[in-house]
């Protein structure tokens, strides 16, 4: 049976594609008898154990580096997608996957990239240099007969709003203003996307009986609305009933506290990783707005879930 890879089916994007892709499959002939098979790292944890109640769907213990051409010709694979990690050797094992799919026979692969201004070879932030190698690569002649759809997505929504949530919480329990630490500027728009919703337009390509119109594309991806700190501020006050006393925009601390960070830290140059502070210069700049989302997004699944909404939903976890 012919099946559509989803590595990394788990993750922040992952389930929307597994979601929406089974939806599509069982609703529509124009892939009769295909199956998904949904990769995780520990098949006993609960967001795999949700995947495999989802009709249509093989839940599979693998990580996706270590898939060969081999493996990927014994599972009947002809379509993939692949969201991959931060980590300073993403090019060599994400180039090492798509050579693996373009030996294997596979037909097609979605992949996720970062926000479109930063996917050059000059960016200072080393994983968007990664990124446009990728992007490159795939374009060079030696990749002709394995289409394929890079996905350049704007800043998450639950990345930008994640310090907003702990505010309110904070507040809510102790009653006591902390300081608002903003990723985003205090007036420049930006189009804040919920990464499942970009799974889901990567469902929507995946399930094309013929996506030769989308080889070779990068499409932008945004959310449905532009906001801004100043924005961001009056929603969080609208929660907690007063004025903020503290605020800073452009603040990059929860990336340097967290533990991923810390962790690429601890086994990665830390002149590399700290190139990170570079990567939302675009943003801070106006590049990363709602008027930059790429048509065929808007036209085979624009996303609809606005910052207030995401926000709700942080707040509810």
């Amino acid at each position: 049976m012919p099946s559509i890879l989803v590595a990394g089916a788990t993750g922040n994007t992952g389930q929307g594609v597994v979601r929406t892709l089974s939806n599509l499959l069982s609703t529509s002939n124009a892939l009769p008898n295909h199956q998904i098979l949904a990769l995780t790292r520990s098949i006993r944890s609960p967001a795999a154990q949700q995947l495999t109640k989802i009709p249509g769907v093989q839940v599979l213990e693998q990580n996706w580096v270590e898939i060969s051409a081999d493996w990927l010709r014994e599972h009947s694979v002809v379509r993939a997608f692949i969201a991959s990690h931060l980590n300073p050797n993403q090019f060599a094992e994400e180039s090492t996957f798509h050579v693996a799919a373009l030996q294997a026979g596979v037909q097609y692969v979605v992949r996720i990239s970062t926000n479109a201004p930063n996917v050059r070879p000059d960016c200072p932030a080393y994983y968007a240099r990664s990124h446009w190698a990728i992007e490159t690569m795939l374009a060079s002649p030696g990749f002709g007969t394995m289409q394929w759809t890079s996905l350049q997505p704007n800043i998450f929504a639950p990345f930008g709003l994640f310090s907003t949530a702990r505010f309110v919480k904070e507040y809510q329990a102790t009653g006591v203003q902390g300081t608002l630490r903003l990723p985003v500027s205090e007036d420049a728009p930006v189009a804040m996307v919920d990464p499942e919703e970009i799974g889901v337009f990567a469902a929507h390509l995946l399930a094309l009986p013929d996506p030769a119109v989308h080889n070779k594309a990068r499409y932008v991806v945004n959310g449905p609305v532009d906001t801004n700190g100043k924005e961001i501020m009056a929603m969080l006050e609208g929660y907690i009933g007063e004025k903020v006393e503290n605020v800073n925009y452009e603040d990059l601390s929860d990336i340097f506290s967290s533990p991923l960070v810390a962790e690429l830290e601890r086994n990665s140059s830390p002149n590399v990783i700290r190139s990170i502070e570079a990567a939302p210069i675009p943003m801070w700049a106006g590049e990363c707005s709602v008027s930059t989302t790429s048509k065929p997004v808007l036209d085979l699944a624009a996303p609809r879930r606005t910052p207030e909404q995401v926000l709700r939903s942080l707040l509810e976890v």
